[in-house]
């Protein structure tokens, strides 16, 4: 296993970080109305900044990386 697939996901990640480490993250994002690509390239920012940017709260993103660490 590589050492990215084995990187535990925080709410602090990049986007960037995460669509490399997770590609299926991008469905999953997309999925809870969070843009995560603009043409092609990934949005700047963190995970909880995209999420509350959304109106997520705390526990919502706290799911979010409960689910994304599963993927």
């Amino acid at each position: 296993m590589s050492e990215a697939s084995n990187k535990v996901i925080t709410k602090e990640i990049t986007i960037e970080e995460l669509i490399t480490i997770k590609p299926e993250a991008v469905t999953y994002l997309m999925d809870k109305g969070i843009r995560c690509l603009v043409c092609g390239e990934p949005i700047w920012g963190t995970l909880e900044s995209a999420a509350k940017d959304k109106g997520f709260s705390d526990s919502d993103i706290d799911k979010f990386v409960e689910d994304l660490n599963k993927l």
